[in-house]
C-alpha cells in the first residue's frame, strides 16, 4: 500500500513539473508572449507599445507566470480550463473535440497496426505450429521497410495517390469514419512492423517451452498451440502496447498536419507555436492523464493474464541461446548503404545549376536533381553522415538510460507515463525554448523520449524474468541478488532490449528527420534528411526520385537495423569440464534447471 501511494505521489510531482514547465513557455523562449498573440490575431497590425500594454492587460501577463498558472490550476476542479489567448473561446470544449478525433484516430490505426503485427508473426506462428522452427524468428527484413517508412511520405503518398489521383478515399478533413483509413494506414503500418518484430522475437522461445512439448505430444492440434503461445507471449509488450496507443495520439502531428485532421497533437502542437498558453496547458494535461490510463491498464491485462505465475515464480524464460543467424543479409544492406555514402560523398552537395532542375535519374545525376538543381546523390549521402550518426549515438544513450531505469520499475514506471505523453515535436518546442533552435533542438528533443519505450520493455522482462523456475532455483541455492543481476537477469534481458534498441534506430532517425519536416530542425540549406524530405515533397508528382532516394535510404536503415539485430543472441553457456573423455557422451545426473538453456 506505502509503494502504491509513493508511486501516484511521484507521478503527481511529475506531472506537476511538467505543467509548470509549460506555464513558463513563453517566459523562458525569452520573447514578449503580447506580441506572440497580436501575430496571430491579426499579422498586419501594429506592435505599438500600447497595443501590447492592451494585450498584457488582457492576458494577465503583467502578473507573472505564477499567477497565471495558480488560476489556471483554480479553474481545472470547476471543469474551468481558462480561453485561448487567441480566439477567446472556452478551451475545454475545444480539447476535448480534439481528443474525440484522436481516439478515433487511434482505434482506427491500432485496427492496422494489429493487422500488420500479425502479418509480420504470421509465418513464425505456422511453422511453430507445425514444429518446424529452428529456433529463431521465422520473420524475414520486409517487416523493416515497414517500420522505416516516414509516417508523412507515406501520409502524403496516400493522399495523393489514392485520395487525390485514384480518388479511392477522401484525403483531407475529417468528416466521418472514411477519412480515418488514410491516415490509419499511415500511423499503423510502422507501429504493427515494430510490434510484430518483437513478437516474432519471443515466440520461437515460446514453442519449446515445456508445456508446448507436452502439448505437442499429447496430440493437442498446432493451431491451438499457436494460440496459448501467442498469449505467453502478449504480456511482455503489453507496457510497449500503451506506448503505441498514446504516441498514436498525441505523435501524430505530421499525419494529422498532412490530412488536416483536428486532433490533439495538431491542436497542442498550434498552441504551443501561437504561445496559446491555456490550450497548450490543457492539451499536454490531457495526453498526461492518457497515458496514465492506458499505460495503467496495459499493466492490469498483463497481471491478469500471467498474474498467478508471476506470484508463484512459475514461468520458464522466453530468452535462451538460439542457433546462428545468417550474417549475409546485414552485411548486404552495410554494403549498401556504405556504397550509396562513398559514391555521394566526392560531390558538392550545395553546387546550384538552375538549368537541371529535376533532372530524372542518369550517369550524371544518379538520383537525379532538386528543384534547384543540387545532386540528390550527394546530398542524401552527406545528410547520411550527420543523420545516421545522431541516430546512432541516441540509441546508444537511450538504451543505457532504459537498461538502468527500468531496473527501478518504481522510479521510472510514472516516468515513463509522463515522458511518453510529451510528443517529440512538443519536447522540441520546450527544448529550443530553454536552449534556443539550431542543429541540436531535435537531438536534445528526441533524446529526451527515446529512452522510455526501452525502459517499459526492459521493467516487462524483468517482472517475468525474476519469476521463472530456474531463478527460484538460482536463489533457493544462496545466490545472492547481485549474483542473480549479472548472471541471470542482465543476460537473459539485454539481448531483447538490445535489438529493441536497435529497431527503435530507424524510428529515432524517423523522428528527427520528422522535426526536420515540420521545420523544427535543420535549416536549409543543410542536406539532413527530414529537410530533403520537405523540401522535395511539393515536386513529388513531377520529380518523385526527389523524394523516394531518401525513403529509399530510411528503409535500407531499417532493414540494416533487424537483420542486424537478429544476430544479438543470448550466449550459449559453457558446459563445465569434466574429468572422463567419455562424461560428455553420458546422460546427465543433475538436475537441470528448467529455462537455463
Amino acid at each position: 500500500m506505502r509503494s502504491r501511494l509513493g508511486a501516484l505521489l511521484w507521478r503527481a510531482v511529475l506531472v506537476a513539473l511538467l505543467v509548470c514547465g509549460i506555464g513558463l513557455l513563453p517566459w523562458l523562449s525569452h520573447t514578449d508572449p503580447a506580441l506572440t498573440v497580436l501575430k496571430a490575431r491579426s499579422a498586419d497590425r501594429d506592435a505599438t507599445p500600447e497595443v501590447l500594454a492592451d494585450i498584457r492587460a488582457q492576458l494577465g501577463v503583467d502578473d507573472g507566470p505564477l499567477h497565471l498558472l495558480g488560476q489556471w490550476l483554480a479553474g481545472l476542479p470547476r471543469g474551468d480550463a481558462g480561453r485561448s489567448w487567441i480566439s477567446g473561446a472556452d478551451v475545454l470544449p475545444g480539447v476535448l473535440e480534439a481528443l474525440g478525433a484522436s481516439l478515433l484516430l487511434m482505434v482506427v490505426a491500432l485496427a492496422v497496426a494489429l493487422v500488420t503485427a500479425a502479418g509480420v508473426c504470421a509465418r513464425t506462428l505456422y511453422l511453430g505450429a507445425r514444429r518446424r522452427l529452428e529456433g529463431r524468428p521465422a520473420g524475414g527484413s520486409g517487416s523493416a521497410v515497414l517500420a522505416a517508412l516516414p509516417e508523412f511520405l507515406t501520409a502524403s503518398v496516400l493522399a495523393t495517390v489514392v485520395g487525390v489521383q485514384w480518388g479511392w478515399l477522401p484525403a483531407l478533413g475529417w468528416y466521418g469514419p472514411q477519412w480515418t483509413v488514410l491516415p490509419a494506414l499511415a500511423l499503423g503500418l510502422p507501429a504493427g512492423a515494430v510490434l510484430g518484430r518483437l513478437l516474432d522475437d519471443q515466440l520461437p522461445a515460446a514453442f519449446v517451452e515445456p508445456w508446448a512439448l507436452a502439448a505437442a505430444a499429447r496430440g493437442l492440434p498446432g493451431r491451438s498451440i499457436a494460440r496459448k503461445a501467442l498469449r505467453r507471449c502478449v504480456p511482455g509488450l503489453l507496457p510497449n502496447l500503451g506506448l503505441f496507443l498514446v504516441g498514436l495520439t498525441g505523435g501524430s502531428v505530421a499525419v494529422e498536419q498532412i490530412f488536416d485532421i483536428p486532433g490533439l497533437g495538431r491542436t497542442t502542437l498550434q498552441a504551443a507555436i501561437a504561445q496559446d498558453l491555456p490550450v497548450l496547458q490543457a492539451g499536454t494535461l490531457v495526453l498526461v492523464a492518457l497515458a496514465a490510463v492506458t499505460t495503467g491498464g496495459a499493466r492490469l491485462a498483463a497481471r491478469l493474464l500471467i498474474g498467478p505465475a508471476l506470484r508463484d515464480g512459475a514461468l520458464h524464460t522466453l530468452h535462451r541461446p538460439s542457433p546462428p543467424v545468417r550474417r549475409i543479409l546485414p552485411i548486404a544492406y552495410g554494403l549498401l548503404l556504405s556504397v550509396v555514402i562513398s559514391l555521394g560523398l566526392p560531390r558538392d552537395p550545395l553546387a546550384l545549376d538552375t538549368a537541371a532542375r529535376l533532372r530524372p535519374p542518369s550517369t550524371a545525376h544518379p538520383f537525379g536533381t532538386d528543384a534547384l538543381g543540387r545532386d540528390v546523390l550527394a546530398r542524401v549521402a552527406h545528410g547520411a553522415l550527420d543523420t545516421l550518426l545522431l541516430a546512432l549515438a541516441i540509441s546508444a544513450i537511450a538504451l543505457t538510460a532504459g537498461v538502468l531505469l527500468g531496473l527501478l520499475p518504481r522510479l521510472s514506471g510514472p516516468l515513463v507515463d509522463t515522458v511518453n505523453a510529451v510528443p517529440p515535436v512538443l519536447a522540441a518546442l520546450l527544448v529550443a525554448a530553454v536552449w534556443g533552435s539550431g542543429p541540436t533542438t531535435p537531438v536534445l528533443a528526441v533524446a529526451v523520449v527515446a529512452w522510455a519505450p526501452l525502459a517499459a520493455h526492459t521493467s516487462a522482462l524483468l517482472r517475468q524474468e525474476r519469476a521463472t523456475l530456474h531463478l527460484t532455483a538460482t536463489r533457493a541455492l544462496g545466490a545472492g541478488p547481485g549474483h542473480l543481476l549479472r548472471s541471470e537477469l542482465l543476460p537473459a534481458v539485454l539481448p531483447p532490449v538490445a535489438r529493441h534498441a536497435l529497431l527503435r534506430q530507424p524510428g529515432i532517425a524517423l523522428a528527427l528527420a520528422s522535426l526536420g519536416f515540420l521545420g523544427l530542425g535543420a535549416q536549409p540549406p543543410s542536406p539532413e534528411w527530414g529537410l530533403l524530405l520537405a523540401e522535395n515533397q511539393p515536386y513529388a508528382e513531377r520529380a518523385p526520385w526527389a523524394v523516394l532516394a531518401p525513403a529509399t535510404v530510411l528503409a535500407v536503415l531499417g532493414a540494416l537495423a533487424v537483420t542486424a539485430a537478429g544476430g544479438l543472441r543470448r550466449p550459449r553457456p559453457r558446459r563445465p569440464r569434466t574429468a572422463d573423455p567419455l562424461a560428455d557422451d553420458q546422460p546427465s545426473t543433475q538436475p537441470e534447471l528448467v529455462g537455463a538453456r
